[in-house]
């Protein structure tokens, strides 16, 4: 049973960066798509970057901010998230990029972008 955990949260003033980090207990599977989401106060979870063998997908709104990437040796997964705007405010989480093979959901981490 896969459980990711995620780190790397927290507050940062808008234009800032973070690096969002995703752990898991188990080996995070090398042929499902990797994902990250993210669910605001008041919204649904939404995805907003998966990474698989043929390539990456970005959510409109953080193209050209964010980029996931993974490292297999580690078992990690990552997001790097550039020019931090407030509208990304939410709890970050990562899990696969199907679902009908999500693993359990972590705790998340927190982002909030504020001056």
């Amino acid at each position: 049973q896969v459980q990711p955990v995620e780190s790397g949260g927290g507050l940062v003033q808008p234009g800032g960066s973070l690096r969002l980090s995703c752990a898991a207990s188990g080996t995070i599977s090398s042929i499902y798509p990797m994902a990250w989401y993210r669910q605001a106060p008041g919204t649904q979870r939404e995805m907003v970057a998966s990474i698989s063998n043929t390539g990456t997908y970005y959510e409109n709104s953080v193209k050209g901010r964010f980029t996931i990437s993974r490292d297999y040796a580690k078992n990690m997964l990552y997001l790097q998230m550039n020019s931090l705007r407030p509208e990304d405010t939410a709890v970050y989480y990562c899990n696969t990029g199907l679902s009908s093979r999500l693993y359990s959901w972590g705790q998340g981490t927190q982002v909030t972008v504020s001056s």
